[in-house]
């Protein structure tokens, strides 16, 4: 990735210029068989799409706080990139009632009402499916999302020093969580082509770095896998090799 890339939208922007083809997040859910794998060209085409809502649809704008009330997924992924692009505070597991917009899965409805501004809900379905019928007072992401364009920019520019992510109680600015990236890709020996699965949660910044930000800032790609405790060793393993694995969390 570029030296000079200070948000973690621009190290997406690094990783579509390099390798549009190659991929970026492999996603699994061991609860239900689900096996998603996106290139770097799918998943920023996900991350415009999903920034254009954010930003045009649902009107948010920098340093608006989006409680995101969804666990380790590709999906969340995106939406913590689609809030880089757009200068959004993305808050994980943050209180709904003192955010300026929600995110919520399906497990977490009765608490994102608590929200008084635009709620989202995402049913978390393989293949991005929709909700059956659609949640009480929530715009359903799947419905939302596929008509929006396919290329983003935003109103304004994004403030590297801004304040861009708050979890586990500690809030960092954009080029704070990149140059944290930067760091912790270094310390686990990551580089381009490492392929990094981790079974850790969205709710701590081990789990987000393991998780996303630590292989996108160093030009590798993430085997996300949700569930993970209910694969046996022998599966593990096999998975290991089936994606080659370089490096296990």
């Amino acid at each position: 990735m570029n030296a000079t890339d200070r948000t973690p939208a621009d190290l997406l922007r690094s990783a579509l210029a390099a390798d549009p083809g190659r991929p970026l997040v492999t996603f699994y859910d061991d609860a239900t068989g689900e096996r998603v794998e996106l290139s770097v060209a799918t998943f920023a085409n996900w991350v415009a799409k999903t920034s254009n809502l954010l930003q045009g649809d649902l009107g948010a704008e920098p340093g608006d706080r989006l409680a995101l009330m969804l666990p380790a997924h590709w999906q969340s992924a995106v939406w913590l990139l689609a809030c880089a692009s757009v200068g959004v505070v993305a808050e994980v597991g943050g209180d709904p009632a003192g955010a300026d917009l929600v995110v919520s899965g399906p497990d977490s409805l009765d608490e994102a009402r608590a929200c008084s501004g635009e709620r989202v809900a995402l049913a978390l379905r393989p293949l991005g499916g929709r909700f059956p019928q659609p949640p009480a007072g929530f715009a359903d992401y799947a419905v939302e999302v596929p008509g929006q364009g396919d290329r983003f920019a935003p109103f304004v520019p994004v403030d590297p020093q801004g304040p861009g992510l708050a979890v586990g109680g500690e809030e960092l600015s954009y080029a704070e969580l990149t140059a944290r990236a930067r760091e912790d890709a270094a310390k686990l020996g990551l580089g381009a082509g490492s392929r990094v699965l981790t079974g850790l949660g969205y709710d701590t910044w081990d789990g987000l770095s393991a998780g996303l930000y630590a292989a996108l800032a160093s030009g590798g790609s993430v085997v996300l896998c949700r569930n993970l405790d209910r694969l046996s060793p022998e599966a593990l393993a096999q998975r290991v090799e089936s994606e080659r694995v370089t490096h296990t969390l």
